[in-house]
């Protein structure tokens, strides 16, 4: 990828730029990926185009390690089976966002800054030994903050989420998607009661089969209340305490020094200055020498010596104002040695408890927080005959806000399933499936409410006419079980806000008309979003907007396998496709099929 990276002394908050070149108000698309020392990969840069991109290949060239790059980019696990003999795997890519997409907000949470085109950078590198490190924006962050970012910018599509969605629970969920938000946020309320009810029945069962212990444990907290009670500690008590100790104990030499600066700042106030000195001088104290310099400068005419005169007029005031304060504490200081006992003994008593209560260092705040926590505690060890009725009572209602809203959810989900299924079997018709029938299974059980509500969803598949509906794991060929997941995946996916959907081989099993009908529902999606399909059918294929080619030859000179990936267009694209074909680039029946199924595809995306 180019070297336009951002600079460590960037504003660390990610504006939300207008982004060079999105001369569309689209969701946002990626714009190149590099991928390096990635399975059998070594260095490689693709760009990306808007719309729909396919990514076709020989059989093991490498095509799914685009896939692979795209999903440890994206915060994917990290496989350091993947990682190359150098040591060290690393996958780069570019993002051009709208101004007002959600990514920013998470990218400037993280301290990430836009690059100077205004597009948002992500790279990720694996080593052989499995350490892993991610960057957004120029700034290194945890693989979580990717991942996280990730669900709102790219979707993946493979085969796995077609063994994912076979399972009833994937169905139920899908079903609840489909339902629309309303329905989601009354099976939100659902969960929140239903978890409600279940900690009120565990609370109430615990207080029921410990009551032994708990009321013992309950008696231990009570017992150290009430010695916290008795004290009555205030927050910052021991302290002030420590103060008062001080200064009683200490109180005659605390005197002697308030009085020995009383003296040097105002002199002795009967009058006394002890004598004359050796010199004949009479000692002066601070304010006389002040108030002297002060009367000399201010009989000048010198504008400098009247200020400073001002200045000395000035420090005359704040030391008389000492002098005063010094007098007041003399007066108030007395040696009392009945009050420092008093003081001494409630310091005692409050070391007292820090020993049992509190934590090393805590003093006495920990002491009150002991406290206060034991009154939290006491409320849930409380097993008296009051608050266990009070608590079944709370536990019975809401079992019945959950047999409510579980009815509720269960009617929702009735509602949408006929829609639902019409939905996905008109996608099937336009995939070769016209007689398929789809239809949901739902059995309530409202004795029994789960933490999803009271029922047991299941997608039932009739393949033909005249087929019993069975569960569409069980009743689909591999290559019906390809089209009736791409048929679930494209009904919900042309509504999902995420810029870049990926279609890993999700035609598999297919062929035929179908394998034309899956390229135009996708291309149909690229109109919205920007879609990279990895394919091996050139149906799909021929409605590319841009055509990636996975190569892989022989390095004679490393003795290793290395795959490269080129864009194609023109004569070149028709070669690939004739390939895909046929198994020949040159041959002249498959390069006439090629141009006819472009042909095709380019009037069939109208």
């Amino acid at each position: 990828m180019p070297a336009r990276t951002t600079t460590p002394d960037r504003p660390s908050a990610v504006e939300r730029p207008a982004a060079a070149g999105a001369d569309r108000t689209d969701l946002g698309r990626l714009t190149e990926l590099r991928i390096r020392g990635l399975g059998a990969i070594d260095d490689v840069t693709l760009e990306f185009g808007h719309g729909l991109t396919v990514v076709t290949g020989e059989t093991g060239a490498g095509k799914t390690m685009v896939v692979s790059g795209l999903t440890l980019l994206f915060g994917g696990r990290a496989d350091p089976g993947r990682v190359r003999a150098n040591g060290k795997a690393g996958v780069e890519g570019r993002m051009l966002l709208p101004p007002d997409s959600p990514a920013w907000e998470r990218a400037a949470d993280a301290g990430a800054d836009p690059d100077d085109d205004g597009s948002l950078i992500l790279a990720r590198t694996v080593s052989a030994e499995g350490r892993s490190r991610a960057f957004l924006g120029g700034r290194s962050v945890p693989v979580g903050v990717v991942a996280e970012l990730a669900e709102g910018l790219l979707a993946v599509h493979g085969q796995t989420d077609q063994l994912r969605l076979s399972r009833p629970a994937e169905q139920r969920r899908a079903l609840d998607r489909y339902a629309g938000p309303e329905h989601l946020a009354l099976l939100d309320r659902y969960r929140e009661v239903h978890q409600r009810w279940r900690e009120l029945a565990a609370d109430l069962e615990r207080r029921r089969s410990q009551a032994r212990e708990l009321a013992q444990s309950a008696d231990v907290l009570r017992h150290g209340l009430e010695e916290i009670a008795a004290t009555a500690p205030e927050p910052g008590e021991d302290a002030a305490l420590d103060a008062q100790v001080k200064r009683l104990s200490d109180a005659d030499a605390l005197r002697a020094a308030a009085d020995e600066a009383r003296m040097a700042l105002i002199g002795d106030v009967t009058g006394d200055l002890g004598g004359s000195l050796d010199g004949g001088m009479v000692p002066q104290d601070a304010t006389v020498a002040l108030a002297t310099a002060e009367r000399a400068l201010a009989a000048s005419d010198d504008p400098t010596l009247v200020l400073l005169a001002q200045d000395l007029a000035d420090a005359v005031a704040v030391v008389s104002d000492v002098a005063g304060q010094l007098a007041g504490y003399v007066a108030d200081l007395e040696a009392d040695p009945a009050r420092l006992a008093e003081v001494m003994d409630r310091r005692a008593a409050i070391t007292s408890l820090v020993r049992k209560y509190a934590g090393p260092g805590e003093g006495l705040a920990g002491v009150l927080a002991w406290a206060e926590d034991a009154e939290r505690r006491l409320s849930e060890l409380d097993v008296s005959d009051e608050v266990l009725e009070a608590l079944a009572a709370a536990r019975d209602a809401a079992r019945a806000d959950v047999d409510g809203l579980g009815a509720q959810v269960s009617a929702g989900r009735r509602a949408a399933a006929d829609g639902f299924a019409a939905d996905v079997a008109q996608e099937l018709a336009g995939l070769a499936m016209k007689s398929a029938t789809v239809s949901f299974s739902i059995d309530s059980h409202p004795e029994d409410p789960g933490a999803e509500g009271i029922d047991e969803v299941a997608l039932l598949l009739a393949a033909h006419p005249g087929a019993p509906p069975r569960p569409v794991h069980r009743g689909a060929s591999g290559g019906e079980l390809s089209r009736v997941m791409l048929a679930i995946e494209v009904v919900f996916v042309g509504a999902d806000p995420v810029p870049v959907l990926v279609f890993d081989e999700v035609d598999a099993g297919v062929g035929g008309q179908a394998a034309g009908e899956i390229g135009r529902r996708l291309a149909r999606l690229a109109r919205d979003h920007q879609v990279v399909v990895v394919t091996h059918l050139a149906q799909v294929a021929a409605f590319a907007d841009t055509h990636l080619v996975v190569d892989k030859s022989p390095d004679a000179g490393a003795g290793v396998t290395a795959t490269d990936i080129r864009a194609v267009e023109g004569e070149d694209r028709v070669r690939e496709l004739a390939r895909m074909l046929s198994g020949l680039t040159d041959s002249d029946t498959g390069q006439a099929h090629a141009r006819e199924l472009m042909a095709v595809a380019a009037a069939g995306r109208g």
